[in-house]
């Protein structure tokens, strides 16, 4: 498998669990979602496993050092 695939995996584990961790914060800490929690909150579940991998997808390139690279290079250089 290529970096980028393991970087995406990776990433997605961590996305989901934000993406989930502030949909259950939503969704308990708002009284009038709270009474609907049973339904609500397994419809976060599902969103954040659908989400996470498109959203991972965006941020694991930019985890890589080679692009890193490119962006100092474009910083203008400072004498001193």
């Amino acid at each position: 498998m290529k970096t980028n695939t393991y970087l995406t995996i990776f990433v997605s584990m961590m996305v989901n669990a934000v993406i989930f961790g502030t949909g259950a914060i939503t969704v308990l800490s708002i009284p009038a979602l709270a009474e609907q929690a049973k339904y609500l909150l397994p419809l976060v579940i599902v969103i954040s496993f659908v989400a996470a991998p498109f959203i991972a997808r965006l941020i694991a390139p930019r985890m890589r050092l080679r692009n890193w690279r490119r962006r100092d290079e474009l910083k203008p250089k400072t004498v001193v």
